[in-house]
């Protein structure tokens, strides 16, 4: 009721939280992401407002913050209902116990001159989180190249040659200005509202009436044109600017959504910085979307966490992906054609497929068998079903000799009929809840026990050993909120991490059993590109399928992945042969290529006997760039850039480049502006820099801005273009990696 009650006062959707039945009037169900904007408009809890800083030693970059104690209240003018914070006086008992204005600890510290570590703590205890499972190293001080200071008006500075970062001491803020001294952002404090009406929550926490837990919440400037990138694999628009983002993994049931597979806790600006937040929790950010100048950064977390990181767009990725992780490159192989269908049921339709490949000349390096090679479909035993592969081992290596590699489906949620279901049970490998019993008539696999990672890795590795060249990781969404880990921790702090954990675990025991850096998984957090490869999941078998997954491709990239794919055509129904002609350029023009979904995906089955060519010269055209797209794949997992480009990763310093959200640059030089309208034949086209254009196709020159480009009649449906003057590795076309003749590369000149 008093959710209800508060919508009405306030005007405002009040989503739904763990204890809450409803969200928008609906009930919440499973599969909804968290929105934490709710907790901070609750007026049974307590808030806390960065006042002033209390202390700080410029020697260790330790102070404490003074918070002052608010609440709440509604406010009435003219029929006109809003609320104010006001101030609070302290009922808490023994008042010499709790204090009315709490005094707590932040810190500091620089990492290196484009990298500054500030973190802000509510409680008097806190947790070190150096030993993060998002970071690949404890992230060491290093104030080489920063020049430290405190002004007379307790004002303290931090400045290198890329930025600087200064703490005011009155009231507490932090601003950040680049190396000229441009202000960037800064946090917003209370007295900031005195020009406005609409009436913003500064920097604070709450302390919840519910359960005295506490939550912070960060609240940055949004300056105008600004632009606010990554966050994740989203597929709304590029620019966050005016969105609200939740970053709570979810299963959205494909790229349409503001939901994601792969929520990343990190954006940038085209202002020049970038922020980290280093939290495994749910967040929502209000970026623009409720008031225009404000990006509010609602946490569950009760600390703050953040890198600030200082850059163009690639100086920034490289920074946060130094932090993170960046992947070893993938095995040759897998960056040719994977041909799948949900699902390949036998070894025959199997060794069909493959030959029917062969045949038809189709360059080719993997079969996916996906959810049905067990003896049940769905149902994960990790063994081939005795009665449709006779012999899958023999099946594997007579593929192998024809340059296929297998891949196969499985997940980590095992249903009661499932035969592991009684031993996982008994052994105590899955996420409990607070009874010790399943959270779900499922068992999820606890993957923060070790016992259960030696469990499934044991499986995994049988194949592998087998000679299976990758796994699909697939789900990994649905980890219990309400759930207890082995590690003592609860959902919230590890349902976002557990998409992390499971591209890990598999990982590690496919790179031990094969020493190949190979998964195909949906789901990530933080971290995970480090474990390539991601794929976008179930795209709809439409136009807005297709421009949702560029959107998320795209977005991915800024969120620190090297590396992604997608299901060419879509996958939820057969693919018109329309739409599969305007989804094949872009799909082998994507660092990763599957054709995958409801059947047919098989050029072959299509009634027109000329799709087959025009599939083939798809793959055909990727085969022969291949020298050039490992050049591009080895530059792009050594600096944290992705090869699915946006084209302000580029070119930074042309404006227009940061506004185009339907084009992409194919690692640094080739350029893909897919037709995403049904029976289109051309587009509109922005072609940033200094530079001609070069028509990757026909050769026709194009100047730099705005050009309407038509697609040739007997080429692939789309734009493909070149800066002029580019030169690009080429090899004679091989039906699979193995046999590319590496002696014969030749270059195109452009």
């Amino acid at each position: 009721m008093k959710k209800i009650l508060l919508s009405l006062i306030y005007g405002i959707a009040m989503p739904v939280l763990a204890e809450v039945t409803t969200v928008n009037n609906h009930s919440y169900l499973l599969s909804m992401p968290k929105d934490m904007s709710a907790d901070f408009t609750d007026l049974s809890n307590t808030y806390f407002l960065a006042d002033s800083l209390s202390s700080f030693d410029i020697n260790t970059g330790k102070g404490k913050i003074l918070w002052k104690r608010h609440q709440l209240m509604p406010r009435q003018a003219f029929n006109t209902n809003t609320f104010l914070l006001q101030p609070l006086k302290s009922l808490d008992f023994p008042d010499t116990a709790y204090p009315q204005d709490p005094e707590l600890d932040f810190s500091i510290t620089p990492i290196n001159e484009n990298t500054i570590r500030i973190q802000v703590h509510t409680a008097p205890y806190y947790v070190n989180r150096d030993s993060s499972l998002m970071l690949v190293k404890t992230p060491l001080e290093n104030r080489d190249g920063w020049k430290v200071s405190r002004e007379a008006n307790g004002d303290v500075s931090y400045v290198s040659k890329e930025g600087s970062v200064t703490i005011k001491a009155d009231p507490w803020r932090i601003i950040v200005k680049d190396k000229d001294g441009k202000e960037l952002t800064r946090t917003r404090a209370w007295l900031d509202n005195d020009s406005t009406q609409v009436k913003i929550s500064p920097f604070s926490f709450i302390k919840r009436g519910s359960d005295n837990s506490r939550s912070i919440n960060p609240v940055f400037s949004i300056r105008p044109n600004e632009r606010i990138f990554g966050l994740g694999e989203s597929p709304s628009g590029l620019n966050k600017v005016g969105q609200k983002v939740n970053l709570f993994v979810t299963d959205p049931q494909g790229p349409e959504t503001p939901d994601m597979y792969k929520p990343i806790p990190f954006f940038f600006s085209n202002r020049g910085y970038g922020i980290f937040m280093h939290t495994s929790e749910p967040a929502t950010l209000d970026i623009g979307q409720s008031y225009i100048g404000a990006n509010k950064i609602y946490m569950n977390d009760e600390d703050m966490d953040f890198f600030i990181i200082f850059g163009s767009p690639k100086q920034i990725l490289s920074e946060y992906t130094a932090l993170t992780g960046r992947p070893d490159m993938p095995p040759l192989w897998s960056f040719g054609t994977w041909m799948s269908r949900i699902s390949y049921f036998t070894e025959e339709e199997g060794r069909e497929v493959a030959s029917k490949l062969r045949e038809n000349k189709i360059p080719s390096d993997v079969i996916h068998f996906d959810t049905g090679w067990f003896d049940v479909d769905w149902e994960c035993d990790y063994e081939f079903s005795k009665e449709r592969f006779k012999n899958p081992k023999k099946m594997i290596n007579d593929l192998k000799k024809d340059g296929f590699h297998i891949s196969l489906w499985q997940l980590p949620y095992f249903v009661p009929g499932n035969r592991y279901f009684p031993e996982l049970i008994e052994k105590g490998l899955y996420v409990h809840n607070g009874n010790g019993s399943l959270p779900y008539e499922d068992v999820v696999l606890d993957f923060t026990n070790p016992e259960t990672v030696e469990w499934y890795q044991d499986k995994i590795g049988n194949l592998i050993e087998m000679g299976v060249g990758a796994i699909k990781v697939d789900f990994g969404e649905g980890a219990p909120v309400n759930g207890v880990y082995h590690n003592g921790k609860t959902g919230w702090q590890e349902h976002n991490l557990y998409p992390l954990r499971y591209n890990k675990a598999v990982s590690d025991i496919t790179r031990e059993k094969s020493g190949e850096n190979i998964i195909w998984a949906r789901s990530a957090w933080a971290g995970s590109q480090r474990y390539p490869v991601h794929w976008g999941g179930d795209a709809a078998t439409t136009s807005a399928g297709m421009e949702g997954t560029i959107h998320a491709g795209l977005s991915l990239g800024l969120s620190g992945f090297p590396f992604w794919s997608h299901d060419i055509g879509g996958f939820v129904t057969d693919t018109p042969e329309e739409l599969y002609r305007r989804w094949l350029p872009m799909g082998f023009l994507t660092s990763h290529s599957r054709a995958h979904g409801a059947p047919p995906t098989e050029p072959w089955l299509f009634e027109n006997p000329e799709f087959v060519d025009y599939f083939r010269k798809a793959a055909e055209l990727k085969y022969s760039l291949m020298p050039y797209i490992i050049e591009e794949a080895e530059e792009s997992s050594s600096n944290g850039w992705p090869m699915f480009r946006a084209l302000l990763v580029e070119y930074p310093e042309d404006p227009g480049a940061w506004k185009i959200d339907d084009q992409y640059m194919f690692g640094s030089k080739i350029m893909v502006a897919p037709l995403l309208e049904a029976e289109a034949s051309s587009r509109e086209v922005y072609l940033p820099g200094k530079t001609n254009w070069v028509d990757y196709q026909t050769g026709q020159k194009y100047a730099g801005g705005w050009q309407k480009i038509s697609a040739p009649a007997d080429g692939l449906q789309a734009i493909i273009l070149v800066p002029e003057g580019s030169s690009i590795k080429h090899v004679p076309v091989a039906q699979n990696t193995s046999e590319i003749d590496w002696d014969k590369v030749y270059i195109k000149e452009f």
